[in-house]
């Protein structure tokens, strides 16, 4: 899913030269590694059933967060994304955090209603009294974001500032009658993993894990349904039966909720515009949703 406006992504040549100077210190072998994905976090597929991922200059202490809550989900019993616990975590190198996970069997994406069950899961579990979880803050970069992207015209930048602000009001209205529970962050069919042979689904990348509305988690399928017609109507009514009946979009905050996500994914594309095309290209389109000049439903590439 395309979640987080971009604060940086260090070139990949850098991630290899990371990775084998990590494999030394760590004593894992990384000769024929494969890259799995290139992004904010750089993932490498290692000989024997193992997944590197390197993370961003100076996140350090996201990463130890990761690391901890990953072992307090399996301690609660969620199926989660597990760490290489014969390896001292994380492993340093030039202030990048490396980090060793158990690679998973063959897997696919989850149906709605498995992403469901496993939101209904996470969201009834008490929150831990460690690892410490932050708070989700649904507009934490944006600003910053709007005035690093230089694909946005002066009058865009000014139009998604205002909107930043407007949302930003309307969802302090609605947080004092929500109920904060653990929440994934960024909780899409692609990060529950589902393996092919059977077995519970898996919570994958748990960067964005904190304490939060639970409306949060839900909305990502909610306006996959209502904004970008990406699911069926019998999809969505599973996803809603499996986590317990609750149907956000008849919620009266709906709207502002999904503003939010859907002005962070614009941002995500803002952010990449500056090296790629494609990306400028998404990022206008987007902006020209969100300000209304293109109808529902939305139809968004992904990056």
């Amino acid at each position: 899913m395309i979640e987080e406006p971009a604060r940086g992504i260090a070139p990949l040549q850098d991630a290899w030269a990371v990775l084998k100077a990590a494999g030394e210190r760590a004593a894992v072998p990384t000769a024929g590694a494969a890259l799995i994905r290139d992004g904010t976090n750089v993932l490498f597929r290692l000989t024997g059933g193992v997944v590197a991922r390197i993370g961003l200059p100076g996140s350090q202490c996201a990463v130890e967060r990761q690391i901890q809550a990953s072992r307090w989900l399996d301690r609660a019993g969620v199926p989660v994304v597990r760490l290489v616990e014969s390896i001292e975590q994380p492993t340093l190198v030039e202030g990048r955090p490396v980090t060793w996970w158990v690679e998973l069997p063959a897997h696919r994406h989850a149906t709605p209603a498995e992403l469901g069950s496993t939101l209904r899961r996470l969201h009834n579990l008490e929150p831990p009294d460690a690892p410490s979880l932050p708070a989700a803050d649904p507009f934490d970069g944006l600003r910053s974001s709007i005035d690093g992207g230089v694909v946005l015209s002066g009058e865009d930048r000014g139009w998604l500032k205002e909107m930043v602000e407007q949302l930003r009001a309307d969802y302090r209205q609605l947080v004092p009658n929500l109920q904060p529970a653990v929440i994934h962050g960024d909780a899409w069919q692609g990060n529950v993993a589902v393996p092919v042979t059977g077995g519970d689904p898996v919570l994958l990348d748990l960067d964005h894990l904190g304490i939060g509305p639970r409306e949060w988690d839900l909305v990502s399928l909610a306006v996959d349904y209502t904004d970008f017609a990406r699911i069926t109507e019998s999809d969505y009514r599973a996803f809603v039966a499996a986590y317990g009946g609750y149907d956000m979009t008849t919620w009266p905050g709906y709207r502002t909720i999904a503003a939010a996500r859907e002005l962070r994914w614009t941002l995500f594309a803002v952010g990449k515009a500056n090296s790629s095309v494609k990306a400028a290209e998404q990022a206008r389109h987007r902006v020209a949703c969100l300000k209304g000049e293109i109808v529902r439903p939305w139809t968004w590439s992904a990056l």
